[in-house]
């Protein structure tokens, strides 16, 4: 039965709004998500829906944006001085193109992707807000597998696929170590 520090192995469909829109992604026929139950690595809502489920169990629920990757941000639209994009002089106009998504930092120094929305000679207005940011969800599955996390697991927060996950000497795993 998932629960906390259960490792999850399900296969998804998402799609916009309900059960009949428009497909966003899906695991079916690829490696199905697998993840360490009860640690925040998913959204807080859909672990709410799964828990309880056991092996074989189907699921089919909706989660509205202000649930899943909020509600869309209008301050999450920013022009940025153009120079911030330069080397030496130059844009790289491979990297910053309308459509990109650009890895940044933010003020804490904390990764943050902004989609280039549009190119002048003084900015780059960026949105940073996530792409699903203001689109209810729907997802509906099956739960693959389940089986108790190991110790390691547990104490870094997420699963260790076997061979492929090390850890060197003195390394701090942070929560984003190895495979996912």
């Amino acid at each position: 039965m998932i629960e906390k520090n259960k490792v999850v192995s399900l296969h998804y469909r998402l799609r916009k709004d309900n059960n009949a829109g428009e497909l966003i992604e899906e695991t079916y026929n690829a490696q199905p998500l697998t993840f360490l139950y009860g640690v925040g690595g998913m959204i807080p809502k859909f672990e709410t829906e799964i828990v309880g489920l056991n092996e074989k169990d189907n699921f089919s629920f909706g989660i509205e944006a202000k649930d899943s990757y909020g509600e869309f941000d209008e301050t999450a639209i920013v022009d940025l001085d153009i120079n911030i994009f330069k080397v030496d002089g130059k844009l790289d106009e491979n990297v910053i193109q309308i459509g990109a998504m650009v890895p940044m930092k933010n003020a804490e120094g904390h990764r943050i992707d902004g989609k280039v929305n549009a190119i002048t000679e003084e900015h780059i207005k960026m949105d940073f807000n996530h792409p699903l940011a203001g689109q209810n969800l729907h997802f509906e599955g099956e739960i693959i597998e389940l089986r108790d996390a190991t110790e390691e697991e547990i104490q870094h927060g997420h699963v260790h696929q076997e061979g492929h996950h090390h850890h060197e000497e003195g390394h701090e795993c942070t929560g984003n170590c190895g495979s996912h």
